[in-house]
């Protein structure tokens, strides 16, 4: 080993573990070499890639290299790593940036965010059917942007159903009927609410962990409608919004413990009705 390597065994275990996931990692060292317009590397053979090397340590290399006839070339090798790596990174920068340019142009995301819709809402809190939320677990759609993307990224050929099918033509022509169906989106106003997604997430066959999981997303939503009733709001007067006796009785049951006020019984009178107390 030469006493006069610009490099030391810190840098080589650095450049080696940077390496190790690159795709060139199989590449001949002489072509990383030309493509740097640098010295080439002086050992010939198909064995003679960054693979050969980045599994032993500085010391090995050193002393392989020197077994081979080239003492000293190891300041050559962690060169031609080095700028390779170097190279490499802003071609993954385009990429990355592609990628985040094609998100943009995405006209679902578009769409969700002319309603006010965050990316961020979670699938699991979504009036989507069981199967559709568990088809998007096991595609890791966690969340609405993840679904707009992946939406986005399917085959033509793709061919899907359901309230899959119904979120995205919903989504796609800004259906505010159909998206109230599967979300809760208050047509008319922007953005996604409490009491809709209380209504949507408690229906019978729903899990508590998915109610618990709603007020907890929607902590904001809760504490201004905690000073509401606390302010003389009638509480089954602000869950009339969503015109269903049978859901409106379902989330007065859940918040009246949580805000104040009273539990109700599903009415069989009209919205308006029930609205100016006929």
């Amino acid at each position: 080993m030469s006493d006069t390597s610009a490099y030391t065994a810190k840098d080589w275990d650095e450049v080696r573990a940077a390496f190790a996931s690159s795709i060139m990692v199989d590449t001949s060292l002489s072509s990383l070499a030309q493509n740097l317009e640098g010295p080439d590397w002086p050992i010939k053979g198909p064995e003679e890639t960054p693979a050969t090397y980045i599994d032993l340590g500085y010391d090995e290399v050193a002393e392989l290299l020197v077994m081979k006839g080239y003492p000293g070339r190891i300041d050559l090798l962690i060169t031609i790593l080095k700028d390779t790596l170097a190279f490499d990174d802003p071609f993954g920068d385009m990429v990355q940036q592609a990628e985040v340019s094609a998100e943009r142009e995405n006209p679902l995301l578009k769409n969700l965010a002319k309603l006010g819709i965050a990316e961020s809402f979670p699938i699991n809190l979504t009036g989507l059917d069981a199967d559709t939320r568990d088809f998007c677990r096991l595609e890791k759609l966690s969340t609405l942007g993840e679904f707009a993307k992946f939406a986005q990224s399917m085959s033509q050929n793709v061919i899907v159903g359901g309230d899959f099918r119904t979120l995205l033509n919903a989504l796609s022509h800004v259906d505010e009927a159909g998206l109230a169906a599967l979300l809760p989106y208050r047509a008319g106003s922007k953005g996604l609410h409490l009491i809709e997604c209380l209504a949507q997430v408690s229906r019978p066959g729903g899990s508590p962990e998915r109610t618990a999981a709603a007020i907890e997303y929607f902590g904001e939503d809760l504490t201004a409608l905690r000073a509401k009733v606390e302010g003389g709001a009638d509480l089954a007067r602000e869950v009339m919004v969503l015109n269903s006796p049978e859901a409106e009785a379902r989330v007065t049951a859940v918040l009246a413990p949580l805000v104040g006020g009273k539990k109700t019984e599903p009415a069989k009178k009209g919205f308006f009705s029930r609205l100016f107390g006929k």
